[in-house]
């Protein structure tokens, strides 16, 4: 069971090289990578994205999150006099358990709404956030109600984009048997783009818990491409990843993985 699932995994990471290669005659730009890569874009996506962590440090066994994430942007309008970006984070998650074998289920669901401060070259964005005890097993979700806040910044031109998501929440409620939650993340990116819609990334999302003093910093180096099929850029990616700084018993080695799907824009 163990070597289907690690086999299921690997599937998954490699999908998306397998798609870019076969658009590679598929029309491409610079421009569709940004809008595709760029999470301040005022577009509707929706993204397909896997987290593979065949190895921890400090314990054997492994980890993986599959990731569904519908973007909807609104407004401005009369209430609010400026864009707001809404993304859903919903993660199917694979962890060890400890009385052995792994568990596979939906984990906590994560949601940020962003107003759009700033416009051109440069972008700002900042807003609330809520993540859901939603998890089908203790192992998969912390059973704490959290809030807080998220922003990005976001600098972007024809050569490149490059940029920071930073995110962080505290426990408020939930199951009173389960320890506060305190987490923050940062995810520093950058992409460089080459020709075709071609483009080198990394962007490696560094978790900090706070509460206990656990942390890993992960530094990626992959490649994706993206392309238009009518009006939807589709945007295909793999990027490894190598925690060069931890604390606890946390990933390793990661391999990321998706095809984001942009419409209209």
């Amino acid at each position: 069971m163990r070597n289907r699932y690690v086999w299921w995994c690997r599937a998954i990471a490699a999908l998306p090289l397998a798609l870019a290669s076969l658009a590679c005659l598929a029309e491409g730009s610079a421009d569709d990578a940004n809008k595709s890569n760029n999470p301040l874009n005022l577009a509707s996506s929706f993204n397909i994205q896997n987290s593979f962590a065949p190895s921890l440090f400090g314990v054997n066994g492994h980890t993986n999150d599959f990731l569904l994430r519908p973007t909807v942007p609104i407004g401005p309008n009369g209430i609010v006099p400026v864009p707001e970006i809404f993304r859903m984070t919903v993660p199917i998650s694979t962890r060890p358990d400890p009385s052995g074998g792994y568990n596979t289920g939906l984990g906590d669901i994560n949601l940020f709404d962003i107003f759009l401060l700033s416009q051109g070259e440069t972008q700002f964005g900042v807003g609330p956030l809520v993540t859901a005890p939603t998890a089908t097993d203790p192992t998969l979700g912390t059973g704490k109600w959290q809030a807080g806040l998220a922003a990005v910044v976001v600098n972007a031109n024809k050569a490149r984009l490059i940029g920071a998501l930073v995110q962080w929440q505290h426990s408020f409620a939930g199951q009173s048997s389960r320890p506060t939650v305190q987490s923050l993340t940062a995810q520093p990116f950058g992409l460089f783009n080459l020709p075709d819609g071609w483009y080198i990334r990394s962007t490696g999302v560094w978790t900090f818990d706070l509460q206990r003093g656990n942390y890993y910093i992960p530094v990626g180096l992959g490649a994706g491409k993206a392309w238009r099929g009518g009006s939807t850029i589709y945007n295909a990616f793999i990027e490894p990843q190598y925690s060069v700084a931890h604390s606890g018993n946390v990933p390793k080695w990661q391999i990321f993985a998706g095809l984001n799907m942009t419409f209209g824009k």
